[in-house]
C-alpha cells in the first residue's frame, strides 16, 4: 500500500519491463543470522513497507512459539537515520511498521522515539529483560541500503538455528494482517513504550564502570576530533565524554548531523581509510587536535587516527586498536584486582580472522583467550555463556574495527570504545607517550603481530564458487595447495567443509557453514592467511598476519616478508586477472 513502490511496479508493468520485474520479484531477500540487508525499493528482493511487515510477522510468530511470556516482556526496536526518497522507505518508517505488527498481536514494544546507536538495542534487551530486539540499520553500507538486525533475549545477535526458524516463519506469514498498514494506531496504544530517556541515563551510568582515571581526564590537555560520518553518533559520543569527565571532542561540523545522503563521503565507512577522514584531518589541524575518533553511521564501529611527530597522520588498523584496547583494559583490570587467583576467571575473545595479539598477551599474563568464528554474533553469544558461568569477559574485538569494551553490551559498541580510547590516550599523554609509542611497547613485550587485510569485488557468485573449488582441488581432486609461490603451506582449515589438517581426526573444532566460503592457510614461516566471502557485500576478503615471538624486533624485515606473502596469495590463489576480480580502491 505504499504509493511510491506501488507506482514503480505499475510503471514497469506498463512498460512491459520483464527484466526489471524479475530483479524485483525473482527471489525474496534471504533472512540470515545478520537479519536482512538490501537496497530499499519495490519488490520482495528489496527493503520496503511490505517486506518489513512480512519479516516482522514471521519474527513475531517465531517469538510467540519460543516465549510463553512474550506478551508480558515484549521487544525493543531502534532505528538509524537512513531514508530513501524515491521508494518512500526510511528506517523510522520501517521501525514503526514493525512496532505496529507486534502491538497488533498484544506484544509490548519499546520503540525508541528518536535515532539511536545500534548498541543501545542489545543494551535495552539485557537491561529491561526483553525477549528480543530489532535494529533498523544498514550500518556503513551505501546510502540506498537498509537492514533489519535481530537480537535474542540474551542480548546477543541471533545465531543458527534461529535464522532458519525465523526465515520459515516469514514464508508462512506473507499475507499482511488486517491492521498491518495502519501504524498510526500505535501512538494511542498502552503497549507502546519509549525507552529513550531511561536507556540514555542507564547506559552512560553503566559505561562509567570502565572509567578508571577521572582526575587525569579532567586535567588532560589532549584534544580530540570526532566524526559521526552523517550518522547517529554525535550526541552520544559527546555524552560519553561528559560521563568520563573529558572535555567534549571537536565535532566535524559538515558530518555531525544525520544525513541519509552521506554527501561528503564516497562510502560512509571509516574502514575504507583516509578518504572518509579528510574533513577530520582538516579540523584537527585547525584546532590543534592530536587524535581523531570516527564512528560509522550506526556508531557500532570505531576508527582512530593519531598525528605523528613527522606531522603525518597514522590511521590505526582494527588489529592495532584491538592490541591497544586489549592491553589497556587488562592493565586497568590488573590495577583494580590485587587478588592473583581472580585471573583464572578472566577471558578475552577475538574472531578467527583477527590478530592473535590477545592470545600472546593472555599467554604471558595468565588469563584465557578464545577464538570464535567471524562476527560479533559469535563473540556476543560466547561472552554470555562465559558470564553465565561466573567468568569475567573483559574485551572482545574483530579486525573490522569492532570492539566490545563493556559487558553491558554484548555486541560491538563504537560509543564506549571511543571514550575508553580517549581515556587511554589521556593517560598515556600524561606520561608523555603517544598511542603509536604504546603500540610499539605492546609489540615489544608480547611479540610483533603484523597484519594486512584487503578484498576483491566480485559480483558473480559462480566465479567465487569456482575460485574456492579450485583451492580445494589444487593439485588434483580433493588436494589443497602445498605452497603459495615460495611460501610452504604447513596447515589448512576449511570452515566451509569442516576440514582441519592440524586436528588428529582432521575435523575442525569451530562450527562450519556450507553457505559461506572460508579457508585458512598456515605457512611454515609463521604466517597465517584467511580467505572468505562477505555475508553482506559482493566481496572476497583476505586477512593475513605474521606473528613473531618477543625479541624479534626487525619490524621492517617482518613487513617485507608479509608483503611478499600477500603478493603471492593474490597472484596464485586469487588470480585476479583470470577471474576478472576488481581490486579495492582507496
Amino acid at each position: 500500500q505504499n504509493p511510491k513502490t506501488c507506482a514503480i511496479v505499475k510503471q514497469l508493468l506498463a512498460e512491459g519491463n520483464a527484466a526489471e520485474l524479475q530483479k524485483y520479484f525473482g527471489s525474496r531477500m534471504e533472512f540470515g543470522t545478520a537479519g536482512l540487508r538490501a537496497a530499499m525499493g519495490a519488490g520482495i528482493s528489496h527493503m520496503n513497507d511490505l517486506t518489513i511487515i512480512q519479516t516482522t510477522q514471521g519474527f513475531c510468530r517465531y517469538l510467540e512459539k519460543n516465549f510463553s511470556d512474550l506478551k508480558k516482556r515484549g521487544v525493543v526496536i531502534g532505528f538509524d537515520a537512513r531514508a530513501h526518497l524515491s521508494s518512500g522507505g526510511s528506517s523510522k518508517r520501517f521501525a514503526r511498521l514493525a512496532a505496529n505488527t507486534f502491538i497488533s498481536q498484544g506484544v509490548p514494544v519499546y520503540l525508541f522515539s528518536d535515532i539511536t546507536p545500534t548498541p543501545f538495542v542489545p543494551y535495552t534487551v539485557t537491561h529491561l529483560k526483553l525477549c528480543a530486539g530489532i535494529m533498523v540499520t544498514a550500518s556503513h553500507n551505501p546510502k540506498q541500503d537498509n537492514g533489519y538486525k535481530v537480537y535474542w533475549e540474551n542480548g546477543a545477535q541471533i545465531i543458527s538455528p534461529h535464522d532458519k526458524g525465523i526465515s520459515q516463519a516469514i514464508e508462512e506469514n506473507q499475507e499482511p494482517w488486517p491492521q498491518a498498514w495502519n501504524d498510526k494506531q500505535i501512538d494511542s496504544s498502552l503497549l507502546l513504550h519509549d525507552p529513550y530517556a531511561t536507556v540514555n541515563k542507564e547506559y552512560f551510568k553503566d559505561i562509567q564502570k570502565q572509567c578508571f582515571h577521572r582526575n587525569i581526564n579532567k586535567a588532560t590537555n589532549l584534544k580530540f576530533v570526532h566524526t559521526s560520518v552523517h550518522g547517529v553518533g554525535h550526541k552520544f559520543v559527546q555524552l560519553a565524554f561528559k560521563a568520563f569527565d573529558l572535555s567534549p571532542p571537536f565535532a566535524v561540523p559538515e558530518q555531525k548531523d544525520p544525513d541519509p545522503e552521506f554527501p561528503t563521503v564516497k562510502y560512509p565507512n571509516p574502514e575504507e581509510g583516509k578518504g572518509v577522514l579528510t574533513l577530520s584531518f582538516a579540523l584537527a589541524e585547525k584546532d590543534g587536535a592530536k587524535i581523531i575518533l570516527a564512528n560509522d553511521p550506526d556508531a557500532d564501529r570505531l576508527a582512530v587516527a593519531e598525528k605523528q611527530e613527522s606531522g603525518e597522520w597514522k590511521v590505526f588498523s582494527g588489529n592495532e586498536l584491538g592490541a591497544l584496547l586489549g592491553w589497556w583494559i587488562f592493565t586497568c583490570w590488573k590495577n583494580n584486582n590485587r587478588d592473583n587467583s581472580a585471573i583464572k576467571d578472566v577471558y578475552m575473545l577475538s574472531s578467527t580472522v583477527s590478530s592473535k595479539i590477545l592470545r600472546a598477551i593472555a599467554l604471558k599474563e595468565g588469563f584465557h583467550f578464545e577464538e570464535t568464528l567471524t562476527g560479533f554474533k559469535w563473540m556476543g553469544n560466547r561472552a554470555k555463556q562465559l558470564m553465565d558461568q561466573g567468568k569475567a569477559v573483559l574485551f572482545a574485538f574483530e579486525e573490522a574495527i569492532g570492539y566490545m569494551c563493556c559487558p553491558a553490551v554484548l555486541d560491538k559498541d563504537g560509543v564506549s570504545a571511543a571514550v575508553i580510547t580517549a581515556e587511554m590516550a589521556s593517560f598515556l599523554a600524561a606520561r608523555n607517550l603517544s598511542l603509536s609509542q604504546q603500540l610499539k611497547a605492546v609489540y615489544d613485550e608480547y611479540g610483533f603481530h603484523i597484519t594486512k587485510a584487503s578484498y576483491f569485488i566480485c559480483h558473480d557468485p559462480k566465479v567465487i564458487q569456482q575460485l574456492f573449488d579450485n583451492l580445494r582441488n589444487f593439485d588434483g581432486k580433493n588436494t589443497y595447495p602445498k605452497s603459495c609461490g615460495r611460501f610452504k603451506v604447513s596447515g589448512i582449515r576449511d570452515l566451509t567443509t569442516g576440514y582441519d589438517s592440524s586436528q588428529p581426526d582432521q575435523k575442525a573444532i569451530l562450527p562450519t557453514s556450507k553457505s559461506s566460503q572460508m579457508i585458512t592457510f598456515t605457512f611454515a614461516n609463521g604466517g597465517v592467511a584467511t580467505m572468505r566471502t562477505s555475508g553482506t557485500e559482493p566481496k572476497i576478503k583476505y586477512y593475513s598476519e605474521l606473528c613473531a615471538p618477543p625479541g624479534n624486533s626487525d619490524i621492517e624485515q617482518l613487513k617485507k616478508e608479509l608483503d611478499e606473502l600477500v603478493n603471492a596469495l593474490e597472484k596464485h590463489f586469487f588470480q585476479p586477472e583470470k577471474n576478472n576480480l576488481q581490486r579495492k580502491t582507496e
